[in-house]
């Protein structure tokens, strides 16, 4: 079993009680039954988490929805979880739905889930995303230093010359200083 759906299992089984409803969505390997939880009213966060997350890693592209609203959700576990199902469900809408997360300054709070798979697509959305996202948190005594730093480290990783001039502003900024010094030394060299 893989250590991200081990993980997951393990934390909704503790939330959900270990009922019946959830040995039978952890055991199931019909993806329709897993797609009814996620339409069904009435269905509690932990179900709907568990289908999501079973059908994203198997590429059943239904799950898109669901997925993306646990990316935006104020419980990281949740927000990882999705992402790690996001970065395996090949749906071409997920870069754009994780740039327009990551940059959504009213639930910044929550972008950092959105901006580590947006380095993990390395879509084309990926780069003016993580650029506009690190350029607002640049700000003197701005709360988001986790969310800075994740994309100081991702554009580093991405490693595309436009990050240039938002990675040398990150370097007057004392937590971000060591992260953009490495950053900049893997973008290419100035022609």
């Amino acid at each position: 079993m893989d250590e991200e759906l081990r993980s997951l299992t393990e934390r909704l089984r503790q939330e959900s009680g270990g009922t019946a409803e959830y040995r039978q969505l952890a055991r199931t390997e019909d993806p329709d039954d897993l797609a009814a939880v996620l339409t069904a009213a009435g269905r509690p966060l932990w179900a709907r988490e568990l289908a999501a997350f079973r059908l994203g890693v198997a590429g059943d592209r239904r799950a898109f929805e669901s997925l993306v609203l646990l990316l935006n959700h104020r419980d990281p576990p949740r927000c990882a979880s999705a992402a790690y199902a996001l970065a395996r469900l090949g749906d071409p809408r997920t870069a754009r739905a994780a740039a327009a997360l990551a940059t959504n300054e009213l639930r910044v709070a929550y972008a950092l889930h959105p901006v580590r798979l947006l380095v993990t697509l390395r879509a084309p959305e990926s780069v003016p995303a993580l650029i506009t996202t690190l350029r607002r948190r640049l700000r003197p005594h701005d709360p988001y230093r986790r969310v800075a730093l994740a994309c100081v480290e991702g554009l580093g990783a991405l490693g595309d010359a436009r990050a240039r001039p938002v990675l040398d502003e990150a370097l007057a900024h004392p937590p971000l200083a060591e992260a953009a010094v490495h950053a900049l030394a893997r973008l290419p060299r100035r022609g």
